[in-house]
């Protein structure tokens, strides 16, 4: 089991990257549009870079199990670690396509 704080910083940091989307995607907007002046473009990077918060950006992110919390072994179509829940899923063939190995 993960620790509390770690899982509710996490899900502080998604909040906070829905609230931020639309203002990063305009500024990435003007950084990348080439027919802009690059001063115009350099003050776009670091409003986008400095004044935003940190946690505002998406790959602050981390994938966690819905279940345990556990940032390692996870798998996205699941939204669950190997250890919590795929094990007990997997084996009575509750998850189409996954097969206990065996030779």
């Amino acid at each position: 089991m993960a620790k509390t704080s770690a899982v509710e910083r996490n899900k502080r940091r998604r909040k906070l990257v829905a609230g931020q989307a639309a203002k990063r995607a305009a500024l990435k907007a003007i950084v990348m549009n080439q027919s802009l002046p690059i001063e115009e473009r350099f003050k776009a990077t670091h409003e986008a870079g400095f004044e935003l918060p940190r946690d505002g950006s998406k790959t602050r992110i981390r994938n966690r199990c819905e279940v345990t919390g556990r940032p390692r072994a996870y798998y996205r179509k699941l939204q669950a670690c190997r250890v919590s829940r795929f094990a007990s899923w997997a084996i009575p063939a509750r998850v189409p396509g996954i097969v206990k190995s065996s030779w």
